[in-house]
């Protein structure tokens, strides 16, 4: 996919669209249109498309009593605001990533990506199986609005450097586009941390407002085309072990829908969840490659100073979070680590010796 084709959908939509599209949601003989906000650029690998696939489904598996129609980044509002359209009643969903809203509870970081944290299994355990779902309920019916994990991109990528990372005194003042507790991980090595939409971040590293920049991984990352303006690839990402992104919703809106309607929605985004796994566990190697052998990247990985800093710095945040002044933080955060102690039992006493096994002496 040619970068600009959706770098430039992802641009504010004229003030005639805006205005139709705040239009009253369509109501006939019975059938809804609602409106879904995303953060991510129209047509954007894995997530953008996932975000359009979740709509399509909801539609079909509704036979047109519930109509989505999705807005991408910019389009109805900024992809940052994303949320607070669901919020506001600008839009009925909205499709993002929780931790872009940390400035509205801490807690919502940890539906998304924790440092050292979860993997993408292990936090879908905890949601699904383990109280997580309950507490984030919790945080969201202060607002107003329920959350759905609605994708899966796995274990990221570390993020786009200019210059290649030595150690610590590498980081230093380095101008770093990255989001959530990671962002805060990063901060705390050093860097210069800020969040910013997909649609923007290219811009800021061509111009060098920013010196290195993560989002997701090489599927997204290729199409973005960071390539172009920085060669060194870091891997794998310690502060974003197992990205979820989320399908929120109005809640009285939804509580209003008959319960096969609210069925669906809640059935699809798991369906979507799985999907989009997929989606980049077969596209991520296939455009890693492509990186490689077209573009000329340098894959490296960080240097173990780096990844040490890094987990104590996570410690200490989580670890802060655990005292948080906020009830429901705090009850998230104690949540999220009593989960986090029996999952990983599994992932690192069979699984991980598993892939260690296979790494070595297994080959086709």
């Amino acid at each position: 996919m040619d970068r600009r084709s959706f770098i430039k959908k992802a641009g504010l939509a004229g003030a005639g669209a805006g205005a139709a599209a705040l239009a009253t949601p369509a109501i006939a003989q019975g059938n809804q249109t609602w409106r879904m906000v995303t953060t991510w650029p129209k047509n954007f690998p894995g997530l953008g498309v996932g975000a359009q696939r979740l709509a399509d489904r909801i539609t079909a598996a509704t036979d047109g009593r519930l109509t989505i129609q999705v807005y991408s980044a910019g389009e109805l509002v900024p992809p940052l605001q994303s949320l607070d359209a669901v919020i506001d009643g600008s839009a009925e969903m909205s499709h993002g990533a929780a931790y872009y809203w940390q400035n509205k509870s801490q807690g919502l970081s940890f539906f998304t990506g924790v440092p050292y944290g979860m993997t993408s299994r292990e936090l879908t355990a905890w949601v699904r199986y383990m109280g997580g779902q309950e507490v984030w309920d919790e945080i969201y019916d202060q607002f107003g609005v329920q959350g759905f994990l609605s994708g899966d991109t796995g274990t990221q990528a570390g993020g786009w450097f200019r210059e290649e990372l030595t150690g610590l005194d590498s980081i230093q003042g380095l101008r770093f586009r990255t989001p959530g507790l990671g962002g805060q991980v990063w901060e705390k090595l050093g860097a210069s941390v800020t969040n910013m939409a997909a649609g923007e971040i290219f811009q800021a590293l061509q111009s060098g407002t920013l010196d290195a920049a993560e989002f997701v991984g090489p599927y997204n990352d290729l199409a973005l085309g960071f390539y172009q303006v920085a060669k060194n690839y870091y891997f794998p990402s310690f502060v974003e072990p197992g990205l979820a992104t989320e399908l929120v919703v109005s809640k009285s809106k939804y509580q209003e829908l008959p319960s096969d309607l609210q069925a669906i929605i809640r059935d699809v985004c798991q369906a979507e969840y799985d999907a989009v796994a997929a989606d980049f566990a077969a596209n991520d190697p296939r455009a890693l490659d492509t990186l490689v052998n077209e573009h000329g990247v340098n894959v490296l990985e960080f240097p173990e100073e780096i990844e040490q800093a890094g987990a104590e710095a996570a410690k200490e945040i989580l670890e802060g979070l655990l005292d948080s002044d906020d009830p429901l933080t705090k009850k998230t955060a104690e949540s999220f680590q009593s989960a986090l102690a029996i999952v990983r039992q599994k992932t690192e006493g069979t699984d991980a010796l598993f892939i260690r096994a296979r790494e070595r002496y297994f080959e086709l």
